[in-house]
């Protein structure tokens, strides 16, 4: 059935579209309803996972609500499926304009997950056992955890100084560590040693306890490698947890970073056989062993001794065969290990007795969990690294478990791999000049310039699981340490109850009821299992690497185009990171939640810079994540941070949104359009620049509206307002595309008598963030101008012709904009605007289609059933901008997609 011909014959049912469309509105009609009667709505949270997990390490969820719902002060409680109320806390994320909670978050303590659904309710919490409590005094901070004290450094090179188990030393000091080389190969090796700066309690207890460190690196007489360090205790649990970012401001051409890590100093008692190594290999499997094995010699020990010695418990010397017993000191002691993990697809483990001696090998296999323990039945201690053979190449390391002190150190980057080179991949080749780059730009798609594709200021971000264990624990407790830390839990508020609360704009949850709706949300969701699956199977593993995807493929070599300009890399670019994030709360899909959350904290860090001239810009898409030359707000913009921090309360997601807020401030000094061919400069006074409204006020302007709904500062509030009203002021308004912009008062200046329209302007959060601006603040003239670019920008020629007096220019991404032209026909009630807003969307037009004829991407007919996977000639911006305009289109005018598919 030809769709267009579909829609003619029913025009006798638009007239009901807008009123539908608009009860799917977001929270509009519940979240009003709740308001007006004072209700809480019913608050369901499900483990992602849809089953209750054999262990939690703790739990943190963001909770949203209606606006006027839920005022401050009013005490929360969570539910187990049985109604009975759990331990937790809870404090306010953000609030309203009207000062009621937008947000909460709510923590839970460790130990075996709640099975079933729990739920959130008014009402008091019940009260730990064991509540966290902190003291805070000169020169440590002390956070107690029943008989587990842990000893946290204020200065110092100790993060953690102890930590006590019942009054008994576990863990002793836990430093940072590092190595810088001279040279890529054969340089001069400097280790480095954390130092605090600073330390600061930013939650007490008692469920949850988290103490933020700050500082920096030291080695020979120099200082490099600055560090932001969290540590969260939770009650019931015998571990912290640590989230460890270090921003890299070396010499890319100088500085070669051959180690990063944590390390810990770990008391040995007993005798050598007491003692005990645990590493974890693939899946659940442990490297189980002792520091003087007892089994496997030519002398059986006895059955108890070789139970109790694999078990990690003391051997009973009194069962031991006497053949035995008077020959322990012949048997060697073995006191360091390593677990080496030098690619996605293979670990070793090898052990030696001591320095100066062979290393001999002992386990291989594909991907470790990564977790290592050393200790004995006196007590000892266990450390985790997330993404461990994702962020390849990665290290657990013991060393002198057979003397009084082992370390335990979870290397980030192996001192056994190559060195880190953060040099850029390629030559100048000529390009010096403008007119030479832009040559560049035209064939690789690559924005170059030299010094401008520097990797100093990018920043990684990790995250650890550090156990004080009173004993060396069980195989199966070790098993699920691993798992828990490696693929962590994860409470979700259901998809209803987020879209009920009216946050995060324009979406809709998952509908099927029409066949063409089924039809888009089933491509929909091969697209998002697609991407996940192309992640494996094109190992896009590695450090630096982890968490991005690639931008466009390439059909000859049947590979994507990694080593091709602006093609490579992703960084971003038209919003992939909205776009799963999206999908994550249209379904709370477990795959699709930690899919988005690794590209959220590889985005968020590695793409954005955080220190230098570029602070607060992020790298367009590139072979390398720092090494295409346009550096702008556009990726490192707060859009793409929002929802996991919402979700997650993230205090990390957190400080990358809030450094944004001045980030505009950067581009007085960058000027990111400096070489478009024929661009006319026209001289500005100090402090006032040119702004672009999609790419870049936007995307500033999302780290305000975050500022402001998190603090309750009007400061922000006053911003958006100012560059709101300025804007809507213009002639041409949102059609100017930029306009000159005081960096003082937030205000745009100037006429904006001319039309200038960019395909990019409102491709990177700007429909998502206008969305929640209007809805939260009242700018007529704004509204106006945004409503009248929705109109236009998919306008056909002779449309625009009759409207204007200025070119009509060229347009791309048609088929993304679509959603631009649902808005403005849900917003004005304008039937025909609606229907041309699904043929925009259909049509196909700069990415993925339905009138393309292309069975591998048409969702005509049966050919959409297909797997995705078959269908390799996808790009990112395709699917980002097919996935964003479904949803969004869905959300928008649902009754004209039912009108077209029947």
């Amino acid at each position: 059935m030809d769709i267009r011909a579909g829609i003619s014959r029913r025009d006798s049912l638009k007239a009901g579209l807008m009123a539908s469309a608009t009860a799917l509105l977001p929270g509009a009609a519940q979240a009003a309803t709740s308001a007006r009667s004072g209700a809480m709505p019913e608050t369901p949270v499900r483990w992602i996972d849809d089953a209750a997990p054999p262990l939690s390490l703790g739990q943190t969820f963001g909770v949203p609500w209606p606006r006027g719902v839920l005022r401050a002060g009013k005490p929360l409680s969570v539910q187990g499926a049985d109604g009975t109320a759990l331990p937790s806390q809870h404090w306010t994320l953000a609030t309203w304009p009207d000062g009621s909670i937008k947000w909460t978050a709510h923590a839970l303590p460790a130990g075996t997950g709640q099975p079933g659904a729990l739920r959130v309710v008014p009402g008091k919490p019940a009260a730990p056992q064991a509540p966290v409590l902190v003291r805070e005094l000169a020169d440590r901070i002390e956070i107690q955890v029943g008989a587990l004290r842990w000893s946290i450094g204020r200065s110092g090179n100790a993060i953690i100084q102890s930590a006590q188990q019942g009054g008994r030393t576990v863990v002793g000091p836990l430093t940072l560590v590092a190595s810088v080389d001279s040279a890529p190969e054969g340089g001069t090796r400097t280790p480095f040693t954390g130092r605090i700066t600073s330390a600061t309690v930013e939650q007490k207890g008692p469920v949850r306890a988290v103490v933020k460190l700050t500082g920096v690196h030291e080695g020979q007489g120099r200082q490099i490698l600055p560090f932001t360090l969290r540590l969260y205790a939770h009650a019931g649990g015998d571990h912290l947890r640590i989230v460890h970012s270090f921003i890299f401001d070396g010499d890319p051409a100088k500085d070669f970073i051959s180690g990063i890590g944590l390390t810990a100093a770990v008391p040995m008692a007993g005798a050598a056989h007491d003692r005990h190594v645990r590493l974890a290999t693939a899946d659940d499997g442990l490297f189980s062993e002792a520091v003087r094995p007892l089994t496997g010699l030519r002398r059986d020990p006895g059955k108890a001794v070789r139970a109790a010695q694999i078990a990690g418990k003391a051997v009973p010397m009194d069962a031991m065969a006497p053949g035995v017993a008077k020959l322990l000191d012949r048997i060697p002691t073995w006191g360091d290990f390593d677990l080496t993990q030098l690619s996605a697809d293979g670990f070793a483990i090898a052990k030696r007795t001591q320095d100066g001696h062979a290393w001999v090998d002992s386990v291989a296999g594909s991907r470790s969990q990564g977790l290592g323990y050393v200790g004995s039945p006196q007590g000892g201690a266990a450390i985790a690294t997330r993404y461990f053979w994702q962020r390849h190449p990665s290290q657990i390391s013991i060393r002198d478990a057979e003397s009084d002190m082992a370390t335990l150190t979870a290397w980030l980057w192996s001192p056994d791999a190559k060195p880190m080179d953060m040099r850029s991949y390629r030559g100048v080749l000529g390009m010096e000049g403008y007119d030479a780059q832009n040559e560049g730009l035209d064939i690789t798609y690559e924005d170059y310039e030299p010094g401008w594709d520097a990797a100093t200021g990018v920043a990684r971000t990790s995250e650890l699981t550090l156990w004080a264990c009173a004993a060396t624990p069980s195989a199966d407790a070790l098993a699920a340490m691993a798992q828990a830390n490696a693929v962590p839990p994860q409470l979700m508020v259901t998809p209803d109850r987020i879209h009920e609360a009216g946050v995060f704009g324009i979406w809709s949850l998952p509908d099927r009821s029409t066949p063409m709706k089924a039809r888009i949300e089933d491509q929909n969701t091969n697209l998002v299992d697609f991407y996940v699956g192309e992640v494996d199977r094109r190992r896009w593993y590695g450090f630096w690497n982890h968490g991005d995807i690639m931008h466009t493929y390439d059909f000859d070599r049947h590979v994507w185009r990694y080593d091709i300009g602006g093609f490579a890399w992703d960084n971003s670019e038209l919003s992939p990171d909205l776009w799963f994030w999206t999908s994550v709360l249209r379904t709370g899909n477990a795959a699709a939640f930690r899919f988005a959350e690794a590209l959220t904290r590889h985005t968020g860090e590695v793409d954005v810079y955080h220190l230098g001239r570029f602070k607060g810009l992020g790298t367009r898409h590139g072979v390398q994540h720092w090494s295409d030359s346009s550096k702008q707000p556009r990726v490192s913009n707060a859009m793409y941070r929002r929802i996991f921090y919402y979700l997650t309360a993230d205090e990390r997601a957190g400080d990358l949104m809030r450094d944004l807020v001045t980030s505009d401030l950067a581009l007085e000094h960058v000027e990111i359009g400096r070489k478009v061919p024929g661009a006319q400069r026209t001289p500005l006074p100090a402090g006032v620049i040119d702004l672009s409204f999609g790419t870049m006020w936007c995307s500033v302007a999302s780290a305000w509206l975050t500022e402001w709904e998190r603090t309750g500062d009007k400061k922000w509030r006053e911003r958006l307002l100012n560059g709101m009203d300025s804007i809507g002021r213009l002639k041409y308004g949102w059609l100017a595309g930029s306009a000159p912009y005081d960096l003082k008062t937030g205000r745009f200046m100037g006429a904006g008598d001319k039309i200038s329209i960019s395909h990019l302007n409102a491709v990177f959060g700007a429909l998502e963030v206008n969305a929640e601006l209007l809805d939260l603040l009242d700018v007529p003239r704004y509204r106006a101008a945004w409503l009248d670019y929705c109109r236009w920008f998919n306008a056909s020629p002779q449309e625009w012709k009759a409207k204007f007096d200025q070119p009509f220019g060229r347009r791309n991404l048609k088929e993304g904009h679509s959603r631009l032209t649902a808005y403005v026909a849900r917003e004005t009630g304008d039937k025909e605007l609606a229907v041309r807003a699904w043929k925009e969307f259909l049509g196909g037009d700069a990415g993925l289609g339905l009138s393309t004829g292309d069975p591998r991407v048409a969702l005509k007919g049966p050919a959409y059933v297909r797997p995705i996977v078959e269908w390799p000639d996808v790009s990112t911006n395709a699917a980002s901008q097919w996935g964003l305009a479904a949803i969004e289109n869905l959300a928008l005018i649902p009754d004209a997609l039912a009108d077209a598919a029947n």
